[in-house]
């Protein structure tokens, strides 16, 4: 790159990221498809919006399908707006098969929020992620983060119990389940049961919410004590707005609980080497692909594994080494 055209980029990014900075809804877009779509200047954009974040709070909301995930962000988004903050948005829908890209079923059922110059929805693909979030998802949330949106809600997919890479980003986590799951709620108990900062029972004006509190409370009595804070239980009616508003009040005496213990400082430590583990991961594998992996090397390498000429073990030490690493384990 010449010194002009660095000149010209640097100017261009120093632009976009004031445009972000002042939350611009066109600029944030730009950024979040830029991040998406793995853009050439996606990284050093992110680069220069870090600093400006970590203000934010960040709600996970996850649960089975049909749990009302959507309904109950439209009504926490409604009632953050009325407190005058600022909201963000993120609904991860599930990738579509043939060009990955996201359903759009979420921001379809939130447009009483559309026209909202203080609440941004994006909807974005899992892009096969098996814990319902992409990578892409949480430099998301860094953008909106930037852009000086004080709340940042994220509704995952709702693939069940692998649904854990929530707790990855989230300052605080809500678990939604409803009346009727039954035996569900013991197939949960192994994976995303154990996320839950709070348990929202949610469509509690249906027959069995009492029996389904009673299950839930004799599987946190099952699990190992927390130090400072017991998951509570808060029973909605997301459809008619019952129950928001406890939620709201519950969320923030976590905040306040995580702030006063440290808690809440060791989450965002651990989400951060998480992070620098994923980037690492990504980097290495590009630099792999990069490298070794073209013209169809890949498919000679995995013809032979699938012919047994080859293990795949041998296979990764092999292309390790022509990428340049050395001393691969045996």
């Amino acid at each position: 790159m010449t010194v002009m055209a660095k000149e010209q980029t640097d100017n261009f990014l120093d632009r976009w990221v004031e445009e972000v900075l002042r939350g611009d809804a066109r600029a944030v877009a730009r950024a979040i498809s830029a991040v998406e779509n793995r853009e050439p200047p996606a990284r050093e954009l992110l680069r220069r919006l870090f600093p400006h974040t970590g203000r934010a709070v960040t709600i996970g909301v996850t649960g089975a399908p049909g749990s009302g995930k959507s309904t109950l962000v439209d009504g926490l988004a409604g009632l953050l707006r009325r407190r005058e903050h600022t909201v963000g948005i993120l609904a991860v829908d599930p990738s579509s098969p043939f060009t990955g890209g996201a359903i759009l079923g979420d921001r379809v059922r939130m447009q009483s929020h559309a026209t909202d110059p203080g609440t941004y929805i994006r909807s974005m693909a899992t892009r096969g992620a098996l814990g319902g979030l992409s990578a892409a998802t949480l430099d998301a949330a860094a953008v909106l983060d930037a852009a000086g949106k004080e709340y940042i809600l994220v509704e995952t997919v709702g693939v069940g119990q692998d649904e854990v890479e929530v707790m990855r980003l989230a300052d605080v986590t809500l678990v939604l389940l409803v009346p009727g799951m039954g035996d569900d709620v013991q197939a949960f108990k192994a994976g995303i049961m154990e996320i839950a900062d709070i348990f929202v029972l949610n469509k509690a004006e249906l027959d069995g919410a009492d029996r389904m509190e009673t299950e839930i409370r004799a599987l946190l009595s099952l699990s190992p004590p927390r130090q400072q804070w017991e998951p509570p239980i808060v029973r909605t009616v997301a459809t008619r707005q019952q129950g928001v508003e406890e939620l709201l009040e519950t969320i923030s005496r976590y905040m306040e609980v995580s702030r006063n213990q440290g808690t809440l400082e060791e989450r965002r430590v651990r989400h951060c080497s998480e992070r620098i583990l994923e980037i690492l991961r990504e980097r290495l594998l590009e630099r792999v692909v990069g490298q070794v992996l073209q013209d169809g090397a890949l498919n000679q390498w995995a013809a032979a594994v699938a012919s047994r000429q080859e293990d795949p073990y041998s296979v990764a030490d092999k292309i390790l080494e022509q990428a340049g690493w050395r001393g691969t384990e045996q």
